[in-house]
Formats: C-alpha cells, structure tokens, sequence
C-alpha cells in the first residue's frame, strides 16, 4: 500500500490537530510501490492515450504519471502528501524526459479537484475508496475510474482483470486486480419531448425506463456506458438513448418519434403536452 495512504489513516487514529506528529510516523510505515505489470495494465484496461489527462491519487513515487506520459502520451498530475516523494516524483519525471506532461503536488487527496481528468487511478484503502465515490461519480460521464485490487463497495466495475504478481509485497496471494469504472451518465427521474415521456430509475451503470404517453408502460432494462443508454443484449427493437449536455437524445426510433428527439428532465411528475 503506498505510504500516503497510511498518513492518511494515522491521521484518522489520532485526528487532525495531531497530524504533524503523525506525518513523522510515516517513515516507519512501510512504502509499497505498484508493480510494473499492474501499472501497465490500470493504463491499458482504462484505454490511456494522446489527449487524455490523467490524475492518481496517492501517487507514491509518481510511475503511474510517468508511464502513462512516457508510454501512452498523456499528460498526469499525481497527488500525494508525503514531501520527500512529490519531490522524488518531480526527480523521476525529469529523467523520463516527460516534466512538460507530468506534474505533482502535495495535497490532501481529498481536497483535488478531479474535473479536468479523462483518467482517474487509485491504490488505496477500501474505505479511501468509498469516501471518494461522490466526488468520482460527479464527474463527467464517460471518465475512466481505475482501482489497483480495491473496489467501490456496491458500485460494481464495468470490468476486473486479475494479473499474476510473483514479486507483490503485500498478502499472501501474488495476484493484484484491476478494476474499471467508466462514470455513468446521472439520468435519474422523467424525461420529457412533448408529450412523451421516459421515466428512468438508475442504480449507478443501471438503469430501467418505464414510457408514459404513447405507448405507456412499456419498459425495458440497460446498462449505461458513460453518456451511452444502452438496451438490452438483444434487444434491437428497444430504443437507445445519449446523454449530452444535460439532455437526452434518442439513438433509434423511440415511441413513435424519430431518432434524434431530444427530451429534456422535467420536475413535474407528468409531461405536458
């Protein structure tokens, strides 16, 4: 586990107004670094490229950064609270030849603004995690979430690749998971085009749509992609549904209107004609 996570749990223990003093602990802890392997393969299964901008969490010693500008062409920031390896992390950035693309900072993970990442990873404790989901699931749709063995409590990953690690440090299995997220779109609640409407309940990449007006109580189940409502595996004759810019523009015919109908979310409890 990297030594950041460990000041942050010391921090819990003994409370904030003791936080310097704990800080000095965090020697004593030991640092584990993610192997090669698996930070080849969170920047691989999040589909890391040109363009993207990447923010890890707990950066350690900055390798996720430095491989994802070096190797894949993106621009990073680490966040870490520990002086000495934000430092070593500018040090290693440098060699690489990637210090244009490849930035730390010293901060409270907790405290990041996380809106311009494409691509967010973490290797953190579970609870870490879990306090961080809000602000995860508030950002774009579409952004690709990536957690070294950790998960997100009931928010399942969209995919979880298991790697061979004969040299981790940490446990008693020699094997590290990858899971992925992408962010769902927040569709929540009625939407509306005239009088037509589709009322959507979601459970994070879940989501069932029930219709009213035309065609009333018709209903079908999908799984959200980012921006991207998709229908049922199978299910061609179902419509499918794009999430921009706060509306929701139909992919395919949908209750007797043509794609490209854009509804809009209405606060009322019915579509008004």
């Amino acid at each position: 586990m990297r030594r950041s996570c460990f000041a942050l749990v010391l921090a819990g223990v003994f409370g904030i107004s003791a936080f310097a003093q704990t800080a000095a602990l965090v020697e004593e802890v030991p640092y584990i670094t993610t192997p090669d392997s698996v930070t080849l393969e969170m920047l691989r299964i999040a589909d890391v490229k040109a363009g993207d901008h990447l923010i890890d969490l707990g950066s350690g010693d900055g390798r996720i950064v430095v491989t994802a500008a070096k190797q894949f062409g993106a621009s990073g920031l680490g966040v870490e609270i520990v002086p000495d390896l934000v430092q070593q992390s500018i040090d290693n950035a440098r060699r690489a030849g990637v210090a244009d693309r490849a930035t730390f900072r010293q901060q409270d993970i907790f405290e990041t603004d996380l809106s311009a990442a494409n691509v967010v990873t973490l290797y953190l404790l579970p609870e870490f995690n879990l306090r961080l989901r809000p602000a995860l699931l508030a950002l774009k749709p579409g952004t690709r979430i990536v957690s070294h063995d950790w998960d997100m409590g009931d928010w399942p990953p969209d995919r979880t690749v298991t790697l061979d690690v004969p040299d981790k440090k940490i446990g008693r299995e020699k094997r590290s998971r990858v899971h992925l997220w992408r962010v769902p779109a927040r569709v929540q609640g009625l939407w509306c085009a005239g009088a037509q409407g589709i009322q959507l309940t979601q459970t994070f990449q879940s989501y069932r749509a029930v219709l009213r007006g035309d065609g009333a109580g018709q209903d079908w189940t999908g799984r959200i992609d980012g921006a991207l409502l998709l229908p049922p595996e199978g299910g061609r004759q179902r419509p499918s549904l794009q999430w921009e810019d706060g509306v929701l523009i139909a992919t395919a015919p949908v209750a007797g209107l043509p794609a490209g109908t854009r509804f809009l979310r209405s606060a009322a409890d019915r579509c008004a004609g």
